[in-house]
């Protein structure tokens, strides 16, 4: 008996000690906030920060961090606090509050009091009102990444897209045809040189990271643009050196560097176009040598600036 004893007092213990480690990963609370959180108190009604804040973004509990909320979800229901008509799934628990009557809800993660839920008022078609105290959540807006959209032809565009797929801050790249004519050329259109298309990277980025220039060196600098209508061993115009532009300063930029070559006496064929309509080319060619575990056979670096 005595032994259970000692057992049970461990066991006590154990769990108590465990819960208290877990608690010292909770962000530290104001005594306000703990009469809210902890003791599941009420805020005043139009008090509130987020009461009539708009910004896009998640709402966040205040106590653990867990996501609870997205922004899309809240809408306006003139009742002096935050209303959200949708959870983020598994994020929020409903409890049956002690007066019998209304339902609780608190953070599915560590239990912090969020405010109460209310169905049937008809505010929104999904017809529930989760009713949350400001000072429960946080508040992480939606971060816009600046992007910018540039596409290169030098060849085959498997060579291509490997050496820009490569650089940092590079977001994403597609291989396809343009500066044809037909719609929606397939692959062997391209190839029997009757469309006038080119094989060519679309290429989106962050400015803020890697600029138009730095791409369009590498572009340069990643095949030979003195040669017409080819590239190494493939030979037809969809293989020809051309820049798309997309606006005046990507045009400028280009001509700038042209002429860097030419003063360096390297012969330039590279067309300079305004980009038309890009389409994009089959899935079995976009992100080849990725996909593949291989390198170019027609495209080498080489410092030309």
């Amino acid at each position: 008996m005595k032994s259970v004893f000692i057992l049970l007092i461990l066991f006590r213990y154990s769990f108590t000690n465990c819960q208290e480690k877990a608690n010292m990963n909770y962000n530290k609370l104001t005594d306000a906030e703990k009469s809210v959180i902890i003791n599941k108190g009420t805020e005043a009604p139009f008090t509130g920060i987020y009461n009539n804040f708009k910004e896009k973004g998640t709402y966040n509990c205040k106590r653990c961090d867990a996501a609870l909320f997205k922004s899309d979800s809240k809408f306006e229901s003139n009742c002096g606090w935050p209303s959200f008509d949708d959870e983020i799934e598994g994020a929020v628990k409903r409890v049956l509050d002690k007066d019998g009557h209304r339902t609780e809800i608190v953070c599915a993660n560590c239990g912090a009091h969020l405010g109460h839920v209310f169905e049937g008022e008809g505010f929104t078609d999904k017809n529930t009102r989760h009713c949350v105290n400001s000072v429960s959540l946080n508040f992480s807006p939606v971060v816009i990444q600046k992007t910018e959209t540039a596409i290169f032809a030098s060849g085959c565009f498997w060579g291509t897209e490997y050496w820009l797929q490569k650089q940092k801050g590079v977001l994403s790249t597609t291989v396809g045809y343009i500066g044809g004519k037909k719609e929606n050329p397939s692959y062997e259109e391209v190839c029997s040189k009757t469309t006038g298309y080119a094989e060519a990277v679309k290429v989106v980025f962050n400015p803020d990271i890697v600029s138009y220039e730095e791409l369009c060196i590498i572009f340069f600098n990643t095949h030979d643009p003195s040669q017409i209508d080819r590239q190494g061993p493939d030979i037809g115009e969809q293989y020809r050196s051309e820049v798309f532009y997309i606006s005046e300063k990507q045009k400028e930029i280009t001509e700038k560097l042209i002429k860097k070559l030419e003063a360096k006496g390297i012969t330039v064929a590279t067309k300079l176009s305004k980009a038309s309509k890009f389409w994009d080319a089959e899935d079995y060619h976009q992100d080849y040598y990725k996909n593949k575990g291989a390198q170019p056979y027609c495209h080498f670096y080489r410092e030309k600036f």
